[in-house]
């Protein structure tokens, strides 16, 4: 009998899957955040929607060859081995999770400025782990009602943004803009200042080859809805950057803490339609934010299945219900929450910062060993099997989602990159203890032709090709 919490994703799903997820709670932020640096940042934006571009289509010509659940973690490890893709599926997980404590954590900044007075820590706290479950519910309720959500929720803040986005564009005022590089150094020097402040808004063009398994057609799908879903996101980012520009003075954008709000006070006053438009965006963010955790609680759990099938994590991560990964996203909500307790419950952010600083690299991890994982299929002779007949395009694509993903690891900064790097190297003992583990079960396990099974094997990957 057909259970019908189990749907695959369709391509319009999908594509809510990827703009759902680049698309969080930092729009809204964005544009005050680079204006210090002027319209060099609108520059800064176009390149690397490029470069976003380019990494999307560069999962799809993989998904296009092996589309299994895990996209990123089964490209490296099929490429370069097991100690490759468990450091690719590790790195994924771990910036998952604590991503979205992040999320939760920023989603009880917006409802605070909705309402009426200031909320107390408790408050807060109770808020920001509801903001963890609730999505996390949704997936417990399977995949037909995690598309559900994600859908709904992406259209309700996708809307409200492209409105101001094209709205905005009629109360343009060039005299807002302010200078082209408004900072102290050079516009080379705004152009790279600005980029780092905004590369991470395409984290989550992965998404649809992460959940390739649960997409229907991959072959077909996942590189549409990855290319898809990063235009519509750079639509709105590219768009909503203008018309805030264009519509607050660089001045008052510059000092701004919610310039959306002030995009919106500036075309239809204080008051619009019995609402304040701060309370307005704070309503569109938080939207916004729930519906990027409930993509990325279904990510935190598809790199460990993947993974754990693989005998790389712990055999659990395998358990899997209506379509979704259940143990994985129980592991993910706990973990998240147990940051979100410690960060509220603590005198001190810094650890909830340090981990912060973690994930911005961790992010990188998987789209370089994608990207050099497509390099190797191409260079090693197999392009056949990614995409016939277009080695030169192919390969151009992966050298700029290489160069693009680069890009990202240099503009996290020194301490991401240190920090991060430290507990990528703690992964280094969790493979060593799992490995070990399968390997002392593939000796155990008799041979099909009686001789001890795997005695040669290195890691689990080549003691199932022995099996086999």
């Amino acid at each position: 009998m057909h259970d019908r919490s189990t749907r695959r994703f369709g391509l319009p799903t999908a594509t809510a899957l990827v703009t759902g997820n680049i698309i969080g709670g930092g729009i809204f932020l964005l544009p005050a955040s680079v204006a210090p640096y002027g319209t060099v940042s609108l520059l800064a934006f176009a390149v690397l929607t490029v470069g976003a571009i380019a990494l999307a289509l560069v999962f799809g010509r993989l998904a296009r060859r092996d589309p299994r659940t895990g996209g990123p973690y089964i490209y490296a490890r099929e490429a370069f081995g097991d100690f490759a893709g468990f450091l690719s599926a590790w790195s994924f997980w771990t910036m998952a999770w604590v991503s979205n404590a992040a999320l939760a954590f920023g989603a009880v900044g917006y409802i605070d400025v909705m309402l009426p007075g200031e909320m107390s820590k408790s408050a807060k706290l109770a808020t920001a782990l509801l903001a963890l479950w609730l999505p996390a519910l949704a997936n417990f309720a399977g995949t037909r009602w995690v598309g559900a959500v994600q859908v709904v929720s992406t259209v309700l803040k996708y809307l409200p943004l492209l409105f101001v986005a094209v709205v905005g564009l009629f109360f343009f005022d060039p005299a807002n803009l302010g200078e082209f590089n408004a900072g102290s150094g050079s516009a080379m020097g705004g152009l790279s200042a600005a980029a780092a402040l905004l590369l991470y808004s395409y984290v989550g063009v992965e998404s649809a080859a992460m959940s390739a398994g649960e997409v229907r057609d991959p072959e077909r799908n996942v590189g549409r809805a990855s290319v898809l879903g990063t235009i519509a996101a750079a639509l709105v980012y590219l768009l909503g950057t203008v018309a805030v520009f264009g519509t607050v003075s660089h001045e008052k954008l510059v000092d701004s803490d919610a310039p959306f709000s002030d995009a919106v006070t500036a075309m239809f006053g204080e008051h619009w339609g019995g609402l304040e438009p701060g309370t307005l965006i704070a309503a569109a963010a938080v939207i916004s934010i729930l519906g990027s955790l409930n993509g990325w609680t279904l990510m935190s759990a598809q790199a460990p299945y993947a993974a754990a099938k693989d005998g790389l994590f712990p055999a659990l991560f395998t358990v899997k219900r209506r379509g979704v990964p259940t143990y994985g996203v129980l592991v993910g909500v706990v973990l998240a929450s147990a940051l979100t307790v410690i960060n509220y419950t603590s005198n001190s952010d810094k650890v909830f910062e340090t981990l912060v600083l973690i994930t911005t690299f961790s992010a990188t991890v998987p789209y370089l060993l994608a990207c050099g994982a497509q390099l190797y299929f191409l260079l090693s002779g197999r392009h056949e099997e990614v995409r016939r007949g277009r080695l030169a395009w192919d390969a151009a694509l992966a050298l700029a989602g290489f160069g693009f993903s680069f890009w990202l690891v240099s503009g996290a900064g020194y301490a991401a990159v240190y920090q991060g790097t430290l507990f990528l190297f703690a992964g280094v003992l969790v493979y060593a203890v799992i490995a070990a583990r399968s390997r002392r079960q593939a000796q155990a396990e008799p041979a099909e032709d009686g001789a001890p099974a795997a005695v040669e094997a290195e890691g689990p990957a080549v003691a199932e090709a022995t099996a086999n």
